[in-house]
């Protein structure tokens, strides 16, 4: 099997690029992750989201915790080739560690002198309830 499609993606000094994932039909953003080439590899033969985890220097097979898995729809490099965009399906709605269906889950309301963030969505299930 080749893998000079590889070869296309911008790849950052540490071997690594950035990952959106956006859920497939509803079009949410769910989350921000990182691939390096094996992730991203691994991705495509299981069209499964792999990311690598930079805090603990490892892939991470989304969902191998919590069973919030990623089914991967479709893949996508953007015009400068240094961003992908996975269209995933999100097992149980929730794609979040806080136990959010995403990542984006606290909004900016007020103006630059006075402003916040405002935490606008509900948490689905009790991160300890999944991470035991």
């Amino acid at each position: 099997m080749t893998t000079d499609w590889l070869d296309k993606v911008r790849w950052d000094a540490n071997g690594l690029v950035p990952v959106i994932a956006q859920e497939a039909g509803s079009n949410d953003v769910l989350m921000f992750a990182w691939m390096n080439r094996e992730a991203l590899r691994l991705t495509v033969e299981h069209r499964r989201a792999v990311y690598f985890s930079r805090s603990r220097n490892k892939l991470w097979f989304k969902g191998e915790e919590s069973g919030h898995v990623q089914h991967v729809h479709e893949i996508r490099l953007d015009c400068d080739e240094d961003v992908v965009l996975l269209k995933v399906e999100q097992v149980s709605g929730i794609a979040c560690h806080t136990g959010r269906h995403a990542c984006f889950f606290q909004k900016f309301e007020g103006t630059a002198e006075a402003g916040e963030w405002v935490t606008v969505e509900p948490v689905l299930k009790d991160p300890d309830a999944i991470y035991k």
